[in-house]
């Protein structure tokens, strides 16, 4: 009897049905035909808003919005911030039958959360910069471009620091990168304990 009523409960459940998600990946000028797409078991539905500022007065800006599938571990919010340069990613995913339907907030409007860490000006790291939003870590790096050392400092959210899928983040500027918290914890007089990092960022 109790195998008769297990072979029944196996065919009376359910079948699993994909997530179907919305679709659209701009291309290089910028716009996407959306269409619907059946995700894989381990992804959700996501939508994407990344936007790169280059310069002091912003002489270069890129700009990407975009709906897919993506893995639990691609969905975040956070930014980088050098001060000549900067990262902005937000992100929000759900698990629902096309329920990435909306776009994103925009999240490069700076947002001060009264956290400073040290910021580099040419060879000169004694800056300081105001941090943004969820930038609750100091950062640091010596990039090497084109056959120079250069060194840079700033701002980035625990995601930036902690986790590799940042990497998503398209071009390369980065290496190995120091992360700590605590205000100015990155100046070169501290000693506070740092963790490396790979860190890639868009140019």
């Amino acid at each position: 009897m109790q195998i008769l009523v297990l072979i029944l409960g196996i065919l009376l459940l359910p079948k699993t049905c994909p997530l179907e998600c919305y679709e659209c990946i701009p291309g290089p000028s910028g716009s996407c035909n959306e269409t619907t797409k059946e995700c894989p078991s381990n992804t959700q539905c996501g939508s994407v808003r990344m936007i790169s500022n280059m310069g002091k007065m912003v002489f270069y800006k890129f700009k990407f919005m975009g709906r897919t599938c993506v893995t639990p571990d691609q969905c975040f919010s956070g930014s980088v911030n050098f001060g000549f340069a900067q990262v902005v990613t937000n992100s929000k995913c759900c698990t629902s039958d096309l329920c990435n339907s909306q776009d994103v907030p925009d999240w490069s409007i700076p947002s001060p959360n009264g956290k400073k860490c040290s910021q580099c000006d040419g060879n000169d790291c004694t800056k300081t910069l105001n941090c943004n939003r969820n930038e609750d870590y100091c950062i640091s790096a010596e990039v090497n471009a084109g056959g120079e050392t250069t060194k840079v400092k700033g701002c980035a959210s625990k995601m930036i620091c902690s986790n590799t899928q940042t990497a998503q983040l398209s071009g390369i500027i980065g290496g190995e990168v120091s992360c700590c918290q605590g205000d100015l914890c990155n100046s070169d007089t501290t000693t506070a304990p740092r963790s490396s990092y790979l860190l890639f960022l868009s140019a």
